[in-house]
């Protein structure tokens, strides 16, 4: 294979990208901001790109041997000093460059002088050779696993022994790309139709075995039009069998706890034909915009949509009121990240007690609201034990009145009896849990 050739030019807007990325959100758009700048076009631009998002996908891995070879995390360096450092890091040691590109690597030393204090571009020129001769110590299969998947090494020991051998295979779906997953809105069109409008348009797709509404799109493609006319919503298969579970019927009365952006608000206000009502909170206000547009274009006439925590629904609502309630509960959503690679390296062990503790208090908020002979369903996008059984578990050792209804499908067991999971190495969907509680009467 050849060695990867790069300018002076192309490495200026890789750091530049790279750096601007820390603030400016989503980094496509810094990207493209800083590839603009240093007009880089065409082939160039797909290949930049490619080490662009590559740089974003081993940003915990890069910053562990900056932090090796400095002795401090990154975090507290220049932020120019930070961003070419990153570049040099993905440059160097895992791609394969050549002699030209070393040179270039060196020179620039004089580019970090220029943008900030000449000490930073000799500290930079005195650390080059330490990364070009960097050789890890992959003396662990933790670590094997965290060099080839590109996960942090708490959460690979955490999957290993949840799941044993099978963790690699989660890992590597994890690191697949999923394709456009759609639910058909049967409140505006059929499945039929839906998959008649992508023939038109020359896609192959395939329906979902678990869900009959959901359709996955096997080449690229946006669903802004289906969306914006309300036929079809982007929702992975997984989360709709969230509003399949908890079944609403028309008529009745619904909470969604933690509704935005409003898949499943939507979802379930087609299970009930639009009849009934549904009371959805959330807290975050670009969300919450998100959620407007979605319930508008799904043609949802039973919503009320309310801005405010959860966790004070019952003092605004009333207790015992809702015939259902969903909590789809903030968690650290590590299932998700075959959707959003760079959610890896945010994932911390020392915030899950944190989140924990949320959920909690959001359960025993959902179960005031129920009225008895109610349902409640507990579900996350998360694979942690503690988000999921664990608060299960701790949720029905407090209450009496609360039983479990077996789950028997479409997925796995969970590791509490009744519960229900989904994984992506075997089902192709994204990790989820499920749990469904009733209140005695």
């Amino acid at each position: 294979m050849a060695k990867l050739k790069l300018s002076d030019r192309q490495l200026y807007a890789l750091i530049e990208a790279v750096k601007l990325g820390e603030v400016v959100k989503p980094s496509q758009q810094a990207k493209r901001k800083a590839f603009s700048k240093y007009k880089i076009e065409g082939w160039e631009n797909s290949k930049l790109t490619g080490i662009f998002y590559s740089i974003q996908r081993r940003l915990g891995l890069i910053d562990e041997i900056i932090t090796e070879l400095v002795g401090v995390s990154p975090l507290i360096l220049d932020p120019w000093l930070r961003a070419t450092l990153r570049v040099a890091v993905e440059v160097a040691v895992f791609r394969d460059p050549n002699e030209k590109t070393l040179q270039h690597l060196k020179g620039l030393a004089k580019f970090l002088s220029g943008r900030t204090h000449p000490y930073v571009g000799y500290y930079y020129y005195e650390l080059l050779p330490r990364i070009i001769s960097y050789v890890p110590k992959l003396d662990s299969e933790e670590k094997r696993l965290k060099w080839e998947y590109l996960f942090p090494e708490w959460f690979i020991v955490r999957m290993r022994a949840l799941i044993g051998s099978e963790a690699e295979e989660l890992l590597k779906a994890l690191n697949e790309t999923l394709p456009v997953s759609l639910r058909v809105n049967r409140l505006k069109t059929s499945v039929e139709e839906v998959e008649a409008y992508l023939r038109s348009k020359n896609l192959r797709f395939e329906r979902s075995e678990k869900v009959e509404t959901v359709i996955r799109v096997l080449d690229p493609f946006n669903p802004g039009k289906l969306m914006e006319q309300g036929l079809a919503l982007p929702q992975e298969e997984a989360s709709a069998v969230a509003s399949l579970v908890l079944d609403p019927k028309p008529g009745e009365t619904v909470v969604d706890l933690a509704a935005a952006p409003g898949g499943k608000t939507a979802h379930m206000a087609e299970l009930m034909k639009n009849k009934g009502k549904i009371y959805a909170f959330d807290v975050d206000p670009a969300r919450i915009k998100r959620m407007k547009d979605v319930l508008r274009w799904a043609g949802v006439e039973i919503a009320e949509i309310r801005k405010l925590d959860g966790r004070k629904a019952p003092e605004v609502l009333g207790e015992e009121i809702a015939d259902r309630v969903l909590l789809d509960a903030p968690c650290t959503s590590d299932g998700t990240i075959a959707k959003n690679p760079e959610l890896r390296w945010r994932l911390q062990e020392k915030n899950i007690p944190k989140v924990v503790a949320l959920q909690k208090e959001l359960i025993e908020s959902a179960w005031k609201l129920l009225k008895p002979g109610g349902r409640l369903l507990y579900s996350t996008c998360s694979m942690l034990p503690e988000e999921n059984e664990g608060v299960v578990k701790w949720f029905l050792e407090r209450h009496d009145d609360a039983k479990l209804v077996p789950l028997n499908g479409p997925y796995d067991p969970g590791f509490l009896e009744g519960t229900m999971r989904a994984w992506p190495h075997r089902q192709g969907t994204i990790g989820f849990f499920y749990a469904l509680i009733e209140k005695k009467r």
